[in-house]
């Protein structure tokens, strides 16, 4: 009876003891990070190594528009997820939401290696709700002719040619109009009715050009003209590049009359569950060597100086990488126009209805 008592009372000791550890084995093993990116925007390799490091499990999941980023956070998906990837120009919608907060800069030593001019875009001066984390611009891919030089200039696209290849536009209203409107020597941001109303009717004519095949993704329009489908397509330059990598025949161009010069920002939604470890991610990407594989493996460009020294010399010297400060002063961030994107939107219904 008593060795019997004896076992007992080791095995609510020892019940005792596994209920007394429970909690922090638990809040160990539930240490995570829930991130909301586009598809195939970040090395695996550097998610693993974040995972070993830090001790945490990063959980990805995946949307294909700003607008579906939104949409989720709004229908219940707010503080699911610690980390999202929006566009700049999408910044001034998530804070009139209330979709993000502010970051802790204590947290984020790292923040120094940015790029000053990172440091202080319009949308977020500061940086007080975002981090830079890719940037790079919308141009054409074009299938090269021997023989021929090609043009570089929005006019594949947008003139009256005849024998011009078959061509593809993106299918988004700010994207197609705004580079109908770089073409014609206004701002992509413009708000001017009668500009707009030009850029709709270009639009409308290059719509109705023989070689037109359609308005379509940047993936979409790539993979056209990677098959020899269609001539030229617009897309975003780091998918580009690593197409011509593949394909030499395959050229990036930026067209010299400017383009769009985009910026993709990291920033923590409001009720975040993990804002801790969100912050530690953050100030990860921002170390210059992973900021320099993350910019190599997505072929965009990095917003942190601290980075270039680690940048691949055939990257630095890719001006659809980095483009020459010439180009770079014609390029535009795509702004919210607030009452103007309404512009865009009605002539947007306009020319895809004729």
């Amino acid at each position: 009876m008593t060795r019997v008592l004896t076992a007992l009372a080791a095995l609510l000791a020892a019940a005792a003891t596994t209920l007394f550890l429970a909690p922090a084995a638990m809040a160990q093993a539930e240490r995570q990070l829930n991130v909301f990116i586009w598809s195939e925007y970040i090395d695996p390799d550097l998610i693993t190594e974040f995972e070993k490091t830090r001790g945490v499990k990063v959980r990805m999941d995946y949307y294909e528009s700003n607008e579906e980023m939104i949409a989720k956070l709004q229908l219940g998906r707010q503080g699911v997820y610690d980390l999202i990837v929006p566009s700049t120009y999408f910044i001034p919608t998530l804070l009139n939401l209330d979709l993000i907060q502010p970051l802790d800069h204590s947290k984020l030593p790292n923040i120094d290696n940015l790029e000053p001019k990172f440091r202080d875009i319009a949308e977020d001066q500061g940086n007080r709700h975002v981090i830079p984390y890719q940037w790079g611009t919308s141009g054409l891919a074009v299938r090269s002719r021997p023989g021929t030089e090609t043009p570089k200039s929005w006019s594949i696209i947008f003139s009256d040619t005849p024998d011009k290849g078959n061509f593809i536009l993106f299918d988004t209203a700010r994207d197609a109009l705004g580079s109908a409107l770089k073409s014609m020597g206004y701002s992509y941001n413009s708000v001017d009715l009668k500009q707009i109303e030009e850029a709709g009717d270009l639009l409308t004519r290059t719509k109705r050009h023989p070689a037109f095949m359609g308005f379509d993704s940047g993936v979409g329009g790539l993979s056209k003209v990677m098959g020899g489908v269609a001539h030229a397509a617009q897309v975003y330059s780091g998918e580009a590049i690593k197409a011509t990598r593949e394909d030499t025949g395959l050229l990036y161009i930026i067209p010299e009359e400017g383009c769009e010069f985009w910026l993709d920002v990291l920033a923590i939604p409001k009720g975040a569950p993990n804002a801790d470890v969100a912050h530690d991610f953050l100030n990860y990407i921002m170390e210059p060597q992973v900021a320099a594989r993350l910019a190599t493996f997505n072929n965009y460009a990095t917003p942190n100086r601290a980075a270039m020294q680690f940048i691949p010399p055939e990257d630095l010297e890719n001006q659809g990488m980095y483009p020459p400060q010439e180009l770079l002063d014609k390029m535009e961030y795509m702004k919210d126009l607030g009452d103007g994107n309404r512009l865009f939107d009605e002539t947007w219904t306009i020319v895809k209805s004729r």
